[in-house]
């Protein structure tokens, strides 16, 4: 995907949807049958709150939460996992079709000794270490690929009795980051002059690979990697938009497709540098931008609303939330519901669509 030219003024909070080219392939329905994932032991998952399953609910001083209701209000039992959204995230829709169980946070005491995989992430962090400041602790990117390196990868050599090589090709490796490095890092930054974006977004990728390549040092060797989502579209970024609710932020738009483009030259280069191993992006921009504009299509009614109550970012706490939950794109003023998380997921496993999933869909990567 080639980002459209910047928008005049791309520093500026102008208003306009970027509208994609049509689709030219179908995508699964989400019923589409599971495929033999018999290749794919577990996964280990990276990143921040949008694959996060509760780690952050074991840090004190972690200011994004979501480990109260009406978060996980359609999850089993109606619990709050520390979860943002409604239901499940993204990772736990691929797990579900590749027939691995819900993996773990990794900060809870209790899962030690799995064998299913670990979920590392934590909300508010990104690919750089400085960013998350302000939401408080987090567990950055190095600090979760380093508890994978230092604490869960010995264990896991105990407990089967083999090399990490000969393990870790049986993991699938889930990466969903960057997102926050826009919002919560570069358009919060109030030096003059601010860093070029072109070279801002080089460097997150550059930082990106360098970790993605450590851990194929270490053994990994199939890896999905998510786009970052249409950050100009989301409730808490419109409320922000000169033209309210009704348009999106334009320049954030931009920075996430600039960091998408360059995203997929990586995997590209990746792919060719190392064939032993498998890198695939998963679009998650151009599928939510599909709903977006032509949601009833998809099955929603809402694209612009948050479905909870929301006073900023998260849902208030013990708040109320809509009763159509499968009908609101987001959950809360970031997040999207598990109703497009279930899309995006879906997509990712079995589409033959590369602008979808590239270059290869996680169903076949698992076969490989």
């Amino acid at each position: 995907m080639t980002p459209p030219p910047p928008p005049p003024q791309l520093l500026s909070a102008a208003a306009i949807f970027f509208i994609l080219a049509a689709s030219t392939c179908f995508p699964p329905s989400s019923a589409a049958a599971k495929s033999n994932s018999a290749g794919i032991k577990g996964a280990f998952v990276f990143g921040s709150s949008l694959v996060d399953n509760g780690n952050n609910n074991f840090l004190a001083k972690a200011l994004a939460k979501s480990n109260y209701p009406p978060y996980g209000i359609d999850f089993a039992g109606g619990v709050p996992t520390g979860r943002y959204t409604n239901g499940k995230n993204v990772v736990d829709f691929i797990t579900d079709q590749l027939g691995i169980p819900p993996l773990p946070p990794s900060r809870d005491p209790s899962t030690a000794g799995t064998v299913r995989g670990v979920d590392f992430a934590s909300g508010g962090s990104g690919i750089l270490d400085e960013t998350g400041a302000i939401t408080g602790q987090v567990i950055s990117l190095n600090e979760q690929i380093k508890d994978f390196e230092t604490s869960t990868l010995p264990e896991l050599e105990k407990l089967l009795g083999c090399q990490r090589e000969e393990l870790l090709p049986d993991y699938l490796f889930v990466v969903g980051t960057g997102g926050n490095d826009y919002t919560l890092n570069y358009f919060l930054n109030l030096t003059n002059p601010r860093p070029n974006l072109d070279n801002f977004t080089s460097n997150l990728i550059s930082s990106l690979s360098a970790k993605l390549l450590h851990l194929r040092g270490l053994g990994a060797r199939k890896f999905a990697l998510m786009a970052i989502y249409p950050l100009g579209c989301t409730p808490s970024a419109r409320q922000r938009s000169p033209g309210g609710t009704t348009g999106c932020i334009a320049p954030l738009n931009f920075a996430a497709q600039l960091f998408n483009t360059k995203l997929k030259s990586m995997v590209d280069t990746l792919n060719q540098q190392y064939p032993d191993s498998k890198f695939v992006m998963i679009d998650a921009y151009r599928i939510i931008d599909q709903i977006l504009n032509k949601p009833v299509l998809a099955g929603f009614s809402d694209t612009v609303n948050p479905c909870c109550e929301a006073t900023t970012i998260l849902c208030n706490r013990g708040g109320a939330a809509c009763d159509n939950r499968r009908a609101y794109v987001f959950f809360d003023g970031l997040h999207t519901t598990d109703a497009v998380n279930l899309q995006i997921a879906t997509r990712a496993y079995g589409s033959t669509c590369k602008d979808d999933v590239y270059p290869i869909n996680i169903g076949q990567l698992a076969m490989l």
